[in-house]
């Protein structure tokens, strides 16, 4: 749980990186209409949450370090209490109980936001506000810079515009020992979720059943949503890597690939494992999956500071290449090879990713143009794979494979520590979990 102090460390820690007379306004997400006069569930924009913890829609947060102020201002614009509204939506907190929540200076309701922001704005030099991400947000904004701007003294209107985001997506990239937690949590419910489903699988099911029991594992430990679309791909399904129809009946001696993480609290795991339909690998099944999974270890053991993903993808590449040339799959010599990047043809994709409130976090992977190296409390997941389709150019028995293993990893101070350790992804240890349950 991250506690209202973190929150509030959190907007001082954006302030304290803006120009001297500046203001923050950082709206929160809307309700999105999914057909007609029903909506998707709910979702709080990813820095909205990251600096308030509020789950309410429409809200909107001001920041000012403006010395009229002393040390800094902090305002929110709530729905107001309505109790027709409640009734048919639920409980809203208010602008009087948010004053207390969040330690607020002031709170306005909705109705009041125009002449809220129009306060906000005027007297400032700088205005941080992320342009472009929301329309009628933009328009809000800019119909009160365009109110300021020809208001008789100029002067009122802040003189530059600057976008908050860059700021707060490299705080974000930096994980605090409490967001460290939630995500081990995360991992966990997720953990026994793929347990659950490598447990209830069998020839003759269907991939959405296993979904299923995926998504009831992360709602009965309090994770209601997926953070990404969970992807279940059995047989050939599992060589198409953001396969989400999860519609196919599962076949005896089927691989099945299932990629699926939970949100909680607002923070992704993101879990990648692939096991037999039937709970024992065939010989060719063994052969590839021993590939990725010798690659995946060997980067887990080199990662740590320093080190960057493009070494670390680099070196999944070549342990790779190095397997698929001993499989002939790939011809000639491994130096050829890696200098050809046949690998490519198999092994599609990146070694992994940032993880945090997005499953695909936010975070620059180049710095000046140099890649980043990584450091502690960075989270990132690695994930293998190899993809090798029914039309490949290869020996029979290695066609319709596909295979991904994926962790979630934090980086310490001298390693890693793997958040998503509790899944079996030894063949014995698959195997032997799978038999326990038939």
């Amino acid at each position: 749980m991250i506690s209202a102090l973190e929150f509030i460390a959190r907007q001082d820690r954006l302030l304290a990186q803006c120009e001297p007379n500046s203001v923050c306004i950082i709206p929160a997400a809307s309700v999105v209409t999914r057909s007609r006069d029903t909506d998707y569930l709910f979702r709080q924009d990813s820095n909205f949450w990251y600096l308030t913890g509020f789950e309410e829609p429409s809200a909107w947060l001001i920041l000012s370090n403006h010395p009229r102020y002393g040390e800094r201002y902090r305002a929110m614009v709530v729905a107001a209490k309505d109790k027709s509204a409640e009734i048919w939506s639920g409980k809203r907190l208010g602008a009087e109980a948010a004053l207390s929540r969040f330690s607020l200076d002031e709170a306005f309701e909705l109705q009041e936001l125009e002449d809220a922001l129009l306060e906000s704005l005027q007297g400032h030099q700088s205005v941080y506000f992320a342009l472009g991400q929301n329309r009628d947000n933009d328009a809000l904004f800019k119909e009160a810079m365009s109110t300021l701007q020809d208001a008789p003294k100029e002067s009122l209107a802040p003189v530059s515009v600057h976008d908050f985001r860059p700021i707060l997506h490299e705080m974000r990239l930096f994980k605090s020992a409490c967001e460290v937690a939630v995500m081990k949590a995360a991992g966990e419910i997720s953990s026994r979720a793929h347990k659950r489903a490598m447990q209830y699988a069998s020839p003759g099911c269907f991939e959405y059943q296993l979904e299923a029991e995926i998504h009831h594992e992360f709602a009965m430990a309090g994770a209601r949503s997926p953070a990404y679309s969970t992807i279940v791909g059995s047989g050939e399904n599992a060589c198409i890597l953001h396969y989400t129809q999860n519609a196919a009946e599962i076949k005896d001696g089927d691989l099945i690939l299932i990629d699926a993480g939970a949100e909680y609290q607002g923070y992704a795991a993101d879990i990648t494992r692939t096991f037999p339909a039937n709970g024992k690998f065939s010989q060719p099944q063994r052969d590839i999956y021993s590939v990725v999974l010798k690659a995946q270890q060997s980067v887990l053991a080199m990662l740590g500071p320093g080190v960057t993903l493009s070494e670390a993808m680099l070196h999944s590449a070549e342990v790779i290449t190095e397997g698929l040339v001993n499989l002939g799959i790939l011809q000639g010599s491994l130096a050829e090879n890696l200098e050809q990047e046949t690998w490519r043809d198999y092994y599609m994709h990146g070694l992994g990713h940032y993880l945090g409130l997005d499953v695909h976090d936010v975070g620059n992977y180049k710095i000046e143009g140099e890649d980043r190296r990584l450091k502690p409390s960075m989270v990132i997941t690695v994930e293998p794979g190899i993809y090798i389709s029914e039309d490949s150019d290869v020996p029979e028995q290695y066609k319709g494979i596909g295979v991904r293993i994926e962790d979630d990893v934090v980086i310490t101070a001298t390693g890693i520590e793997i958040l998503t350790a509790d899944v079996p992804k030894e063949i014995e240890e698959i195997e032997a979990l799978m038999a326990s349950s038939r």
